[in-house]
């Protein structure tokens, strides 16, 4: 299929054999949207280096170091990645964790035309699909 061949054929991409992975549903489900650019960074850090589990034990020190910022900016992406429910965090132990179904707000359903699901649970909204009735 004519524009679907590799620019650089040697260098096609392979699956590694470690498990480091970006689930797709991350971009496809909203979850990058509304993330500054440190929180991102730290995210795919964190894919990065963390075993099959989503654990990793990298320590403050050595993530500032590698990710070359200052504790304050840890911090903050750590806390902005917490709010959004993608990591957990204990000391000294992250989690990624499993990306749950993103909740469509209303500032998103007025660019989707999606109807407004804030405050509802999945089931709810479920419910009203399947009753065919008001959302």
């Amino acid at each position: 299929m004519r524009g679907r061949e590799a620019i650089v054929p040697h260098r096609r991409r392979c699956i590694p054999s470690q498990f480091s992975w970006v689930d797709h549903r991350l971009v496809r489900d909203g979850h990058v949207q509304g993330r500054s650019a440190q929180a991102l960074a730290l995210y795919l850090f964190l894919i990065t280096v963390a075993d099959a589990d989503g654990l990793s034990w990298y320590s403050d020190v050595a993530s500032c170091r590698l990710l070359s910022w200052n504790e304050s900016q840890l911090q903050g992406a750590r806390a902005e990645l917490l709010n959004a429910d993608l990591i957990a965090y204990r000391k000294p132990l992250y989690q990624v964790l499993d990306l749950a179904p993103a909740i469509v707000t209303s500032e998103r359903s007025s660019h989707t035309g999606s109807h407004r699901t804030e405050g509802k649970s999945v089931g709810q909204v479920l419910q009203n699909i399947l009753a065919g009735g008001a959302r």
